[in-house]
């Protein structure tokens, strides 16, 4: 049982020589000891996923000891790990826990991602404490862990120790370009632009390549002699550069001429990028948001540990009238995982099943009253329309249909093929916000779109970013009012069918060809878009694992003739509006 002694002293507990349960030795062979280090503060967002990933490290508990610290919290970091070290405890090898409830921030410090001298030094002095620790305990390993560094790849502890190198650290994966290391270090301690950076943070180069700093997650082998001159505090007595832990320790290993190692030959992990000094607790959990949606599309899943419990998400509608979902039955995958992404955000909907166009055959498409746009042909492939377009346009036709029906004054429609960029809920609730301010009269607005033509488009007065849309393609994601809803209706669209993504530019009239615009006389619908964008495809025509059910069909009058064509410009990356983050 952990004991806590008092809420202003640190406490500390051992418990030693504790095999793990259940845990096999592999070939009975004795395997090297570890040290897992951890400094919390105030990560309550991240801790839970952090802990799990450390729980499914493959590497036997009994070889492995806690060594974990955290003060200066606000949120319920103490709690979290008191209640997790509880749980597992028995696993490990040892456990050493240091609490300091008091006082709650440093001296001089404006805010929890402010960093002054005295939070530097304390970090370096606990970072201290665990290598002396761990040195004490003649353990063959530390590794040095934050908690916003969540090693996904359970093999990552052999593999590290594998390399056989005295610093070396697993490359993790950002929401941007943002990494665990430098390529490049100035003689005054700054960093530095190389050319190797972006080859080796998009693993264009893979492999173990030497650095000269590593932070956040880092093995270091203390069987290794120059490993021994090693130290975080205080600084080495020639060290002149910025008062930076990581900057200290780079310094330290120079110095012991230790040589430090990157692998990114696997995905390790994530790593959440740093919030910014005058930022609060709200934007670095969202930050951590925006990177645990992205492990949600592109794999693999964070998944919290089993024995951490975690405070209940209160979804809601975010002020519209109602969210739909569009998602083909047969597509379970995609719509579990929008259904958590959504529901990691907040976010309820509702999931509307989408005609699925693979299933109609010619003479369903005719009794649903379907009839090609005449002269209608694909712009890039030449083809004509193809069954999964149909099925595409009689999936959102039934919203807006739902819409009027429902006299629903805004509804956001979503395809279940989205990216969620950061902050999604938090900045389309402040633009619908500064629409209703200043009474824009609207009737679609595009959240994610690919803009065909390259001019620049008028920005909306009194809103921010906010742009007149011009000519673009994609319906993944869009507010509609019942205003907009009931002029598509009223153009009566079915007869005279065409992608639905091409049927709108030309109710904005601002599709180019005017030969399909003269079917259709009433073109008043009001289209805007955010910019930059909210959403964006999980995967792209030049992906190597994107499928299309509107691309990859058959023609639409047709069952013989299928359409496997994937090289349409509508479904190809657009690099202009592609971001991969933007602040609040």
């Amino acid at each position: 049982m952990l004991a806590l002694f008092g809420s202003f002293l640190c406490c500390f507990l051992l418990i030693s020589g504790l095999t793990g349960k259940g845990e096999d030795p592999e070939h009975e062979q004795e395997l090297p000891t570890v040290i897992i280090a951890i400094l919390a503060r105030n990560a309550e967002h991240s801790l839970p996923y952090f802990l799990g990933a450390l729980e499914s490290l493959d590497y036997p508990k009994q070889y492995i000891s806690i060594w974990c610290a955290t003060d200066h919290n606000t949120d319920n970091t103490s709690k979290i790990l008191q209640q997790w070290l509880l749980a597992v405890e028995q696993h490990y090898r040892s456990v050493e826990w240091r609490l300091q409830d008091e006082p709650l921030s440093y001296s001089g410090e404006l805010g929890p991602k402010h960093w002054p001298r005295d939070r530097y030094e304390h970090v370096l002095k606990l970072k201290q404490a665990a290598l002396n620790f761990a040195r004490g305990q003649m353990s063959n390993y530390i590794l040095y862990l934050d908690t916003d560094s969540i090693l996904m790849n359970n093999q990552t502890l052999k593999l590290l120790i594998a390399e056989n190198r005295s610093v070396i650290a697993p490359m993790l994966d950002s929401q941007t370009y943002y990494s665990n290391f430098w390529c490049g270090i100035t003689p005054q301690g700054y960093y530095r632009r190389t050319t190797e950076y972006f080859p080796t943070k998009n693993r264009l180069r893979k492999g173990c390549f030497p650095v000269p700093m590593v932070y956040s997650a880092f093995l270091i082998d203390l069987q290794k002699n120059d490993s021994k001159n090693l130290e975080f505090y205080p600084p080495h007595p020639n060290y002149s550069w910025s008062f930076d832990d990581i900057i200290i320790f780079a310094y330290s290993c120079l110095a012991a001429e230790v040589q430090v190692y990157l692998c990114n030959q696997q995905q390790f992990g994530y790593i959440n990028i740093p919030a910014q000094p005058h930022h609060g607790l709200e934007e670095e959990r969202l930050n951590f948001l925006h990177l645990l949606l992205n492990s949600i599309v592109d794999g693999p899943p964070m998944i919290p540990s089993q024995y951490v419990s975690m405070s209940p998400k209160q979804p809601d509608k975010m002020g519209f009238g109602e969210i739909f979902l569009i998602n083909l039955k047969r597509r379970s995958d995609r719509r579990e995982r929008m259904l958590q992404s959504l529901y990691e955000q907040e976010i309820s909907c509702e999931v509307l099943d989408a005609v699925d166009g693979r299933a109609l055959n010619s003479s369903d498409i005719k009794k649903l009253g379907v009839d090609l746009l005449p002269g209608y042909y694909d712009p890039f492939s030449g083809r004509t329309l193809t069954k999964g377009e149909v099925g595409c346009f009689l999936s959102h036709f039934t919203v807006w249909k739902e819409v009027v029906k429902r006299q629903l004054n805004s509804a956001l429609v979503l395809e279940d093929d989205v990216r969620f960029q950061g902050f999604f809920k938090q900045r389309l609730i402040r633009l619908m916000e500064e629409i209703t301010e200043v009474k824009l009269d609207w009737d679609l607005i595009y959240l994610g779109r690919k803009q065909v033509n390259a001019e620049p488009e008028e920005p909306v007065e009194g809103v921010r970013n906010l742009v007149h849309a011009s000519y673009s393609y994609w319906t993944l994601a869009y507010v509609i009012s019942q205003q907009g809803a009931q002029k598509l209706l009223n153009a009566e669209p079915l007869s005279r069918m065409l992608p639905v993504d091409e049927f709108l530019p030309i109710m904005s009239d601002t599709h180019p060809n005017e030969q399909y615009k003269a079917h259709f006389v009433n073109r008043n619908l009001k289209v805007f878009s955010v910019q930059p964008l909210l959403v964006y495809p999980v995967c792209y025509a030049d992906d190597p694992n994107w499928v299309s059910d509107t691309e990859i069909s058959t023609i639409w009058n047709d069952d013989a003739v299928k359409t496997e064509w994937k090289g349409s410009q509508k479904t190809l990356r657009d690099f202009r509006n592609h971001m991969h983050h933007s602040e609040l």
